[in-house]
């Protein structure tokens, strides 16, 4: 028997509210809407994962224990687009090949915006 990753759920206050900023970062569609307590965010294209939202009593603290990586080929450019759609920008990370900026949604939650980068090989 295999399992497959299907939703990702993410708690915040306000999942009418957060599902604004995530539908246009992700170019998501509300699939689902359980009375504004549960949400089930679709890509608009019809593949990938779906993002759930819930409502949860207590404000986020501390950092996230899971969050979500992305990956594109522009990260400046996508980082300025998210931090236009209501995003923070908290931390910026690079190691050999990759770097990623981290970022908070306007709940809080923590993700990552990455780009893989050439690495020089010695000669």
């Amino acid at each position: 028997m295999t399992i497959e990753l299907g939703m990702v759920t993410v708690d915040c206050a306000n999942p009418r509210g957060l599902a604004e900023f995530w539908t246009k970062a992700l170019d998501a569609e509300v699939a689902m809407d359980f009375e504004g307590f549960y949400m089930v965010l679709t890509p608009r294209a019809g593949t990938g994962v779906s993002l759930g939202l819930q409502q949860v009593p207590e404000s986020k603290a501390g950092k996230n224990r899971v969050h979500a990586d992305f990956h594109t080929a522009d990260r400046l450019g996508e980082v300025r687009r998210l931090v236009g759609l209501g995003a923070t920008e908290l931390a910026e990370h690079t190691v050999p090949g990759l770097t990623w900026t981290v970022l908070a949604d306007p709940d809080g939650n923590e993700f990552c915006v990455g780009q893989e980068m050439e690495v020089a090989t010695p000669q």
